[in-house]
């Protein structure tokens, strides 16, 4: 209410405040009798914004280079992408399943690995120690032979081969950020050995995640 003009009582103020409350009441009534309470689903035709935070140095791998990584997200999911310098990320669509997937893609791409968490992994190069797999977008570890099957096995080519997928479980991860990982703890049922004892030698290997050498090059 413009008040600036002179010539305004507090009674003239008052009743125009007192209409003014009997208006919002009368509209909201309107309002509460067609829907009492909010729906507990959007409309499958309303937009949805989504809005969630990245670590800021995990922005370059979710743009990708040229911005490859991002335009595969919006072209697979139909959504739209926004990232802010501070790790703000945005995600518009039109649909819900458009934004789960996308939203979905992002989280994997910006995860933080952590010691003990299980992941589905896809075998990306098999050696005579071990093999290398991929456990999230862009992140890959080392799956060492004595970590591969509850049961001896002589080469890891007897038993994995590139392109196989399979879970693993992140044992440990050393001081250079490489993640050691075990598929033979989950088959023998996720038992851990003693803090500190060698996986390599161990019958039930521990939760963790990182690459081992175990005097082994690596890559």
């Amino acid at each position: 209410m413009d008040i600036k003009i002179r010539g305004i009582s507090l009674d003239i103020m008052r009743q125009a405040l007192d209409q003014a409350r009997e208006g919002r009441m009368h509209i909201l009534g309107k309002m509460e009798a067609v829907l009492a309470k909010p729906r507990a689903d959007l409309s499958p035709f309303a937009p949805r914004l989504t809005s969630f935070k990245i670590p800021i140095d995990l922005i370059g791998a979710l743009i990708g280079p040229g911005g490859k990584n991002i335009r595969s997200i919006v072209a697979d999911s139909g959504a739209e992408i926004n990232v802010e310098d501070d790790g703000t990320v945005v995600v518009a669509a039109t649909s819900q399943e458009s934004a789960d997937k996308a939203i979905y893609a992002i989280k994997k791409i910006a995860e933080v690995p952590e010691v003990g968490k299980v992941y589905h992994a896809t075998v990306k190069k098999v050696m005579d120690f071990g093999a290398f797999v991929e456990f999230l977008p862009g992140k890959e570890g080392l799956v060492h032979v004595s970590q591969l099957d509850v049961k001896r096995v002589e080469k890891p080519s007897d038993v994995v081969k590139v392109g196989d997928t399979f879970d693993v479980k992140i044992i440990d991860q050393d001081d250079q950020g490489r993640y050691k990982l075990s598929r033979k703890v989950l088959m023998a049922g996720g038992a851990t050995p003693p803090a500190g004892e060698n996986p390599q030698g161990a019958d039930r290997p521990p939760e963790g995640r990182d690459r081992e050498r175990h005097n082994r090059p690596h890559r």
